[in-house]
């Protein structure tokens, strides 16, 4: 089992925290004393503080006391508290030699900008990516922009699959949304995915509908995915839950789960140009249907798109190749050309299967991401092909970036 390098140290908290860069955006949205309109039963910053011992996460990393102290007595206005963002590390504290994960959740949006010294060491330590106020991010979903990714080795390059989520203005995010809202955003989904599907046939179907209505296609959930319900996403499941899938089977949107939306393109053929296109091409739609109707998708210049988890802030898009690799996985060099690569690569439950996506998404466009996932297999291609002959690899391995 690989996982990400982690050899990065975090730096003390110090006097002067990273929020000081939002303290005018602070003062003019949020309360003078939010936490007052709470009547929580908790006792001092000390002994409340969580026991990270055998903790993997990133928030484990970053937490100490003097940090949680700081972030004590703060509170969005919607009622997100610090604790309610690290409950998910706690729940799933992860593994010494799994993958690494970020072991929190944002409430709201508003999250970000009361806990940003939180947030933003978060961001660093996971991406590798230092959050700047005066550098404002860019999207591009111009598919034409992505140069490959439809001529791979069918050999190994099996399939292929591009998600991005979005999360809407004004509402809470999964793991603090009421049920109220929950509904409502649902509803305005039914409304946009009736639009979309004027130009771009698809069926909407709720969680009970869903095993008996699309199990040919491979699509069953009997249940929510334990991490759902481990970080209390799944609260009051099935309400309000729900899948549409394209006629054609090419895109699938799910609303209400891990984030409002969350658009997927799938692919037997390891086509990742036509994903890629596919989810350009309807985001860009779902997007002007949304504004039309008054809400708007979350986007703030300093991160990028908002989404619930820091680990998909900036694109929230992941680009998957799952692919057939015998030889490379046991190399030596597997973790340093991973890393220089800024790819990850999981197992699945096939053996010698093996998905490949990128590392990253905050710092640079949906098309550079992608781009690099597209790059990144071509050469591990190459490699395979190279440690199947038993030939050297040292000219393939990539400089350190």
């Amino acid at each position: 089992m690989w996982k990400r390098k982690n050899e990065w140290l975090i730096k003390p908290p110090t006097d002067h925290p990273l929020e000081t860069k939002y303290r005018p955006i602070l003062e003019s949205m949020i309360p003078s004393d939010p936490m007052s309109k709470l009547k929580l039963k908790r006792l001092s910053p000390k002994e409340e503080f969580p026991n990270l011992y055998g903790n993997y996460t990133c928030m484990a990393r970053v937490l100490d006391l003097h940090m949680y102290t700081r972030q004590f007595n703060r509170a969005t206005e919607s009622g997100v508290i610090f604790d309610d963002i690290i409950r998910p590390g706690l729940e799933e504290p992860g593994t010494l030699t799994g993958p690494l994960t970020v072991g929190c959740l944002a409430g709201d949006a508003q999250s970000y900008i009361v806990f940003c010294d939180f947030f933003d060491r978060i961001i660093e330590a996971y991406h590798s990516y230092k959050v700047a106020s005066h550098i404002t991010l860019k999207s591009d979903f111009n598919h034409d922009n992505l140069k490959g990714g439809d001529d791979f080795d069918r050999e190994y390059a099996l399939s292929c699959e591009v998600s991005v989520s979005r999360c809407i203005e004004d509402f809470c995010f999964p793991v603090h949304c009421s049920r109220g809202e929950r509904r409502s955003l649902l509803t305005l989904a039914k409304k946009a995915l009736d639009q979309l599907a004027e130009k771009f046939p698809g069926k909407l179907y709720s969680m009970d509908e869903l095993n008996t209505a699309t199990e040919d296609r491979g699509i069953v959930m009997d249940a929510p995915p334990i991490t759902l319900l481990k970080t209390g996403v799944a609260r009051d499941w099935p309400d309000s839950r729900a899948l549409w899938v394209s006629k054609d089977g090419t895109l699938a949107i799910w609303v209400n789960m891990d984030d409002h939306l969350k658009l997927v393109s799938s692919r037997s053929d390891a086509n990742i140009q036509e994903a890629f296109a596919s989810i350009c091409i309807n985001l860009v739609k779902m997007e002007e249907i949304y504004k039309k109707m008054r809400h708007w998708f979350i986007w703030k210049p300093h991160i990028g798109w908002v989404v619930s988890s820091p680990a998909e802030v900036g694109t929230g898009l992941t680009a998957c190749v799952t692919m057939k690799l015998v030889h490379l996985p046991h190399h030596k060099l597997l973790n340093d050309i991973l890393d220089r690569l800024r790819l990850r690569m999981e197992e699945t439950d096939s053996p010698e299967l093996y998905k490949i996506s990128n590392q990253q998404t905050i710092g640079l466009t949906e098309v550079e991401f992608t781009q690099i996932v597209v790059d990144g297999v071509k050469l591990l291609i190459r490699i395979e092909k190279r440690l199947k002959d038993d030939a050297g690899i040292d000219d393939l391995v990539p400089a350190k970036k």
